[in-house]
């Protein structure tokens, strides 16, 4: 196999090993809110931590990534918030699973934009678009599977050792990344000539530029900031599947215990086809069409249908066609995630960590505003409905950003 396919596999289960953690405190949410007492404001402040310290720290390590290489800061990023996870399993208070919770965030910061990175450098560009599919399938392959192996724990053990468990998974990866990968394909034991010559065809020169400037040069983009008012909007409705969902299920669907597993990992079974299409047809379009047209038509068909899925599932009366509606939402905003990442990357070029880490700090900030409000509209309104209806209306907003981004016009340091 070719060792390009081999760093692919190794981030795919970076990927899901990422959402394995990131799923874990809103699938035991509801058992935590229980045992330390939270109001549902304190469990919004909680996962708005999270989201807010992620953000901020997204351009500084999408920025060290492209000065440092991906080989050290992906390590230190995955031990980090391995470690952070595992102490999640020892909060006591509010106070304590907030702190943690923050500095869990702090510690993932930089994580998809350097797996960007090593896709911007070890793939040709003609197929990143499928390798972030990949990528991003298996994020939600990870939020599949955490509801079933969580709870399961959970009954067995109680909630703080899922995240002992998927603690310790992340800690094995971060140690077999530093000692296998290479942050440039030609130190890679055993690439064949072939390969590297794949590799670099239409590869640009890195030209190494003062960080003041790569950083404000970013910052002045028109195109950048598009990219991240959309990404934002996407975060909404991306967030709630991650932090909300469960607890909107039982509490404001009427969902079972038995059937919580299951329900709350549908919206992921059908975001891995969102993410596999998505990233194909974005690829594919832009080969008959051009790359500016390839991948907004894709992110914004997808953001679109997403919102008024989300918005139609609240006003389902039957509870297992309104569920899969709801669903749906996930699997077509997963339409636009990987189609948002290459894009990123095309705009970056060699300095597609920075544009990245912008991209995901706007996101992350998003995250952070629906996270808390969505717990003080609920509190305002004493509607479950109400939330998921203006989360499906940014969504859409985002769906018509696309208009305004065009992955063809790159950043001229």
């Amino acid at each position: 196999m070719k060792k390009r396919f081999w760093v692919l596999i190794v981030l795919v289960l970076f990927s899901i090993i990422t959402y394995l953690d990131r799923t874990s405190i809103s699938i035991t949410g509801i058992e935590i809110t229980k045992d330390l007492n939270l109001t549902e404001k304190q469990f919004g402040w909680i996962m708005g931590s999270f989201a807010f310290a992620y953000g901020i720290f997204e351009i500084p390590m999408g920025l060290w990534g492209d000065l440092k290489g991906p080989k050290s800061v992906l390590f230190r990023i995955v031990l980090s918030w391995s470690v952070f996870t595992i102490l999640t399993g020892f909060s006591y208070t509010f106070t304590g699973l907030f702190i943690i919770r923050f500095l869990f965030g702090l510690g993932e910061a930089g994580a998809y934009p350097n797996a960007t990175i090593v896709i911007n450098t070890w793939f040709p560009k003609q197929e990143a678009g499928r390798a972030q599919s990949f990528i991003w399938i298996a994020s939600r392959v990870g939020a599949a599977i955490a509801p079933f192996i969580a709870l399961y724990i959970m009954s067995q053990w109680g909630w703080r050792y899922v995240f002992y468990i998927f603690g310790c998974l992340g800690i094995l990866w971060s140690v077999f990344w530093y000692f296998w990968f290479q942050n440039e394909p030609k130190n890679m034991p055993g690439i064949s000539l072939e390969e590297l010559a794949h590799i670099e065809k239409g590869r640009e020169q890195k030209i190494n530029y003062n960080t003041w400037q790569i950083f404000l040069t970013v910052l002045k983009t028109p195109n950048v900031w598009a990219l991240m008012g959309m990404y934002h909007c996407l975060l909404y409705g991306a967030y709630f599947y991650l932090s909300w969902m469960p607890k909107y299920l039982k509490n404001g669907k009427g969902v079972a215990d038995l059937d919580l597993a299951f329900l709350a990992s549908l919206p992921f079974i059908l975001g891995t086809i969102g993410c596999f299409s998505g990233g194909f047809l974005s690829d594919f379009l832009a080969k008959k069409t051009s790359l500016k047209w390839g991948r907004r038509a894709v992110g914004m068909f997808g953001l679109v249908m997403s919102g008024i899925c989300m918005i139609a599932s609240t006003f389902v009366v039957d509870l297992n066609t309104s569920i899969i509606v709801l669903a749906f939402g996930l699997a077509f905003k997963d339409f636009t995630l990987p189609v948002s990442w290459a894009t990123s990357a095309d705009i970056g070029g060699q300095h597609s960590g920075v544009v990245a880490g912008a991209m995901g700090m706007a996101g992350q900030l998003g995250s952070t505003v629906m996270s808390i409000a969505f717990g003080y509209i609920l509190a305002a309104t004493g509607s479950w409905d109400m939330p998921v209806r203006i989360i499906g209306g940014v969504v859409i907003l985002g769906g018509l950003l696309w208009l305004r981004i065009n992955p063809e016009k790159k950043i001229v340091f």
